[in-house]
């Protein structure tokens, strides 16, 4: 089964570590970095994890700070961890930036909760479905076709990474009844998409709502993701036309928290939900 630990995580860990350890040394960016004859930008990038450095850095950053050698030997065995390499590593020249980075804090949710009112939600798409989807896309935002192939392969191995792993993460999803509507691929590929709803909600870690058209729901909002992280602040991702936005504040994270319980309250349970689902694969 794939190895949820992320890189990503660990890198921002370390980063949020070495952060306190120059704080509890009371230096500043500025002064460690005229210390070490860095710029006080690389020091700012290692602490916010928007670079990998090397294990010399590391080591030169932990004797200013002091460090005794028990966590000495943790940073460094979290600095190894954090240079292995995700599954979406591969990807990263085909994917926007922002979305590899939420990837590669999806591998290590706990929980993830996500809105979807338009497609499928990409965690249970069947391969003919992201297909159709896709070429659609292409033909209503004129993108090149050249990274259509390198997609599909995200969106299949992205499945078998959080579905099939050996700890898979809680996953509570509302899905707009329209999704089960909305044709792409005509009537075969949307009963085989409607079949994979069905299965996927039946797995024990999965809750897949479905919110009626006539629900009272004035949430004037796209797509969105919610990912709660082991010692680590919950995250937001939202989906957009070309790539997503990340969002970290806590205050807004929080807003979205909200904003999702109020569609769970508003949509079938799950039972009624794969019922429902069920009931509409007839119409195609």
């Amino acid at each position: 089964m794939p190895d949820r630990g992320s890189p990503t995580v660990r890198r921002r860990r370390l980063g949020q570590e070495l952060r306190r350890l120059r704080e509890r040394a009371e230096l500043t960016g500025d002064q460690v970095a005229e210390r070490l004859g860095w710029s006080a930008a690389k020091v700012s990038r290692i602490e916010t994890a928007r670079t990998s450095p090397r294990e010399s850095d590391i080591e030169a950053l932990l004797v200013i700070y002091v460090v005794d050698s028990d966590q000495r030997q943790e940073l460094l065995t979290l600095h190894r961890d954090a240079n292995r390499k995700g599954w979406w590593e591969e990807y990263r020249d085909s994917l926007p930036k922002e979305y590899t980075t939420f990837l590669g804090l999806e591998a290590e949710a706990v929980m993830a909760r996500s809105w979807e009112p338009q497609v499928v939600p990409g965690l249970f798409q069947t391969e003919s479905y992201v297909r159709a989807m896709m070429e659609s896309g292409q033909r209503s935002t004129l993108e090149a076709p050249g990274g259509l192939r390198s997609r599909i392969e995200v969106r299949i191995a992205r499945q078998e990474a959080v579905l099939h792993a050996e700890n898979p993460p809680e996953l509570s999803v509302v899905m707009e009844e329209s999704v089960l509507l909305r044709p792409f691929g005509g009537g075969e590929v949307m009963r085989e998409q409607l079949r994979r709803l069905v299965e996927v909600s039946e797995l024990p870690h999965v809750a897949l709502r479905v919110l009626p058209l006539d629900a009272e729901h004035p949430i004037n909002t796209g797509a969105f993701s919610h990912l709660k992280l082991p010692e680590f602040h919950d995250v937001v991702y939202l989906e957009a036309l070309l790539g997503g936005r990340l969002i970290e504040d806590e205050a807004i994270v929080y807003r979205y928290e909200v904003a999702f319980d109020y569609l769970e309250t508003k949509a079938l349970d799950a039972r009624a939900s794969r019922k429902h689902i069920e009931k509409t694969i007839s119409r195609w």
